[in-house]
C-alpha cells in the first residue's frame, strides 16, 4: 500500500484519524474540502462529547449512590471521658 498517496499532507492524515477514532467510518458520502473536513472533524468529537460527558456523570452517580449505601452505618461517638454520645457532624 502506498500511502503518500493517500495522505497528501498532514491535515489529510489528521482526518482519517479523526474519522476512524470516532468511529464515522469511510461512507461513500465524505467531506473533500479543508472546511468540510474540519468541520466535520469538529462535529464528531462533539458527537462523542455529547455522549461521553452524560454518561460519565450518570455512572459516577451510581457509582456514589451504591458506595454509599454499601457502607454500614457508623457506630456513635462517645466522649473518652464520660461516655455520653456526641451529636453528628
Amino acid at each position: 500500500m502506498d500511502f503518500p498517496d493517500k495522505f497528501t499532507n498532514a491535515f489529510a492524515g489528521l482526518w482519517w484519524a479523526v474519522a476512524t477514532l470516532t468511529t464515522v467510518g469511510y461512507g461513500d458520502i465524505y467531506p473533500v474540502t479543508a472546511f468540510g473536513r474540519f468541520l466535520g472533524a469538529v462535529t464528531a468529537l462533539l458527537g462523542v462529547g455529547l455522549v461521553a460527558i452524560p454518561t460519565g456523570i450518570l455512572s459516577a452517580g451510581f457509582v456514589e449512590h451504591f458506595s454509599r449505601s454499601s457502607k454500614p452505618p457508623s457506630p456513635p461517638r462517645r466522649c473518652p471521658h464520660c461516655g455520653k454520645e456526641l451529636p453528628r457532624d
